[in-house]
């Protein structure tokens, strides 16, 4: 540690403070005295483009995606970066037009799994809430990992007292005001992040050798390392995130929370704009990862999770190290914040809106603090998960595979009236008891087994770039893509993809989801699903506001006829409504 440069203590609790001060301020600011519940978990639907793809970027600039990628770069070489980020830009891409699709059916819904409440009731609505639930907890530990890593590694203080900080100061200034607080910190912190990362990356690599270390650290690399189109990262690191983005896609609430937040005719400029910030610095921060392996440069204490406050502290200045370790926490804090929001927003909507208190019966304040206690709970829980130090990369491949049991059964939903919550149901089930011991290898994946799973696989394959040309170009393609894809890749896919397990088990969760839903669905005779009865089922739970608006309206005398004449123009607005008019003022 004495060749690296280090933060003194009082240098790093004046920027944590610096930092979770000034977004606690902020916090405030828009805090109100009676919280909206909606506003609590959407912003109440109203928020404009640069305030929601600024979130939507910052989201998704994690501190764990930006750790992953490094160690992606650093295990799987040149093309690990490329493989990371540009599958993970695509998932983002992908939102834009089923997104389009879950807002006209459920414009004024809180979560994806409410949505399924509407459509097919209790137990789908559960098995997606469940499986948000576990994987915000996952998102949440990695990113304090993520943290912990870096203040223990620059910083005199442990990972235990870095955890539990991050923690603190994440949770203190979204206690407030929930989502709201959560997209406006987003866009302040999603400037400095990627600032620092245009300056960053830049001085790492020329203090590290500049382009002559591609020729002088060339030896440090395996063959496939040094080659572009490297085939063990692709079937390592890019298949299984290119079958992992569609699921998370589709199955994160923090996502979808930003979906039902933005405004319904500014989703798709918003989710291009998020689609190129996270593709471009993602790829960029993954470079590090590739330097270190030029280098020859060993994680320390053989921790991946290291490698990039690893480098900043072999290669950066006292003020960069401090630019540097903002950006990290800004990463962090922002996908952190939305983690503790979209888990609030599924007790609040799922658990107490509709399975405790009935739709009709809820009480806001009650709801909000639902929300809070989430909170709280949930942060508690993830400090649990994070003292054990699982590898970054392992858990957000592994997320993406679980909800891969759940794209088909939710997007077949959203479009096709036959489809059944036993369909749903047991889809779901049968998909993720055959996914379990095929991703973590608990049976032999030898003779007949194994071209059993080399089927399922093959025919994922199909599905997975079905369900992508669907989204963009329809039915009709989606099955011509779907059947040639699973014809072209069986000669070679038999045989051969069960040697790959975490890719396996992704495409098997995908076929076998498929396979069930479809067939069960395809014997259901009675009457197709009315999708105009969704937007009756879920709506805003909070209703005070409006109730008091209608007060006002009956007492007031009535406008002016030219007023109509100023009114604006309903497709221009500002960023932020008046959920955020404590700021604006």
């Amino acid at each position: 540690m004495e060749n690296f440069q280090t933060l003194s203590g009082p240098i790093t609790v004046a920027l944590m403070v610096l930092f979770f001060g000034g977004s606690l301020y902020m916090s405030i600011r828009i805090s109100k005295k009676r919280e909206n519940a909606d506003g609590y978990m959407t912003g109440g639907g109203k928020i404009g483009f640069g305030i929601s793809a600024a979130s939507m970027t910052a989201t998704w600039i994690w501190a764990a995606s930006m750790y992953a990628s490094a160690t992606s770069g650093y295990v799987y070489g040149i093309s690990g970066p490329i493989h990371y980020g540009l599958w993970g830009a695509l998932m983002i891409l992908l939102i834009y037009p089923f997104g389009r699709r879950i807002r006209q059916v459920a414009p004024r819904a809180h979560t994806i799994a409410e949505v399924m409440y509407a459509r097919h009731g209790r137990s789908s609505q559960l098995m997606l809430a469940g499986s948000n639930v576990l994987g915000s907890l996952i998102s949440l530990t990695s990113n304090l990992i993520a943290g912990g890593a870096l203040i223990s590694m620059l910083s005199p203080f442990t990972f235990t007292q870095g955890i539990i900080a991050i923690a603190a100061g994440v949770l203190l200034y979204t206690l407030w005001s929930g989502f709201r607080a959560s997209v406006l910190t987003d866009f302040a912190q999603v400037i400095a992040m990627l600032g620092a990362v245009a300056i960053i990356i830049p001085v790492v690599f020329f203090a590290a050798g500049g382009p002559g270390l591609f020729e002088s650290g060339a030896h440090n690399l395996t063959p496939q390392q040094g080659d572009f189109f490297s085939s063990d990262a692709f079937f390592n690191q890019g298949a299984p995130y290119i079958a992992a983005v569609l699921a998370y896609a589709i199955g994160n609430q923090t996502i979808a929370q930003r979906l039902f937040a933005v405004r319904e005719d500014l989703i798709k400029k918003t989710f291009i704009t998020a689609t190129v910030g996270y593709g471009a610095t993602i790829i960029g921060i993954g470079m590090l990862g590739v330097i270190a392996l030029y280098a020859g440069i060993s994680p320390l204490d053989g921790d991946v999770n290291n490698l990039i406050p690893q480098m900043a502290a072999t290669y950066l200045g006292p003020i960069l190290i401090c630019v540097f370790f903002v950006m990290i926490i800004g990463s962090l804090a922002s996908t952190a914040d939305a983690d503790m929001t979209a888990l609030a927003s599924i007790m609040m909507a799922d658990i107490y809106g509709q399975n405790i208190a009935g739709k009709k019966n809820v009480n806001p304040r009650t709801m909000v603090l639902v929300g809070r206690i989430t909170m709280i709970v949930a942060t508690a829980i993830a400090l649990v998960f994070a003292s054990m130090q699982f590898n970054i990369l392992d858990l957000l491949v592994f997320v993406g595979a679980m909800w891969g049991a759940l794209v088909f059964p939710v997007i077949a939903s959203f479009y096709w009236g036959r489809v059944t919550n036993l369909a749903f149901s047991v889809a779901v089930v049968v998909a993720l008891a055959i996914f379990v011991p095929v991703r973590f290898e608990l049976v032999p994946l030898v003779g007949v087994t194994s071209v059993f799973v080399d089927i399922l696989s093959v025919i994922g394959v199909g599905v997975v770039l079905g369900l992508m040309a669907f989204g963009f170009f329809g039915k009709r393609v989606a099955f011509g893509v779907g059947i040639v894809s699973t014809l072209a890749v069986a000669p070679f896919g038999i045989g051969f993809l069960h040697t790959y397990p975490v890719l396996a088990g992704s495409l098997v969760a995908y076929a076998v989801s498929t396979l069930v839903c479809a067939g069960l669905s395809m014997l259901n005779k009675g009457k197709s699903f009315d999708f105009a009865l969704i937007k009756e089922r879920t709506g805003d739970f909070d209703t005070r506001a409006d109730e008091a608006d209608t007060e006002a309206a009956a007492t007031a005398p009535a406008a002016p006829a030219a007023d109509d004449a100023t009114d604006a123009d309903p497709g221009v607005a500002t960023d932020v409504d008046t959920e955020f008019e404590g700021v604006t003022r």
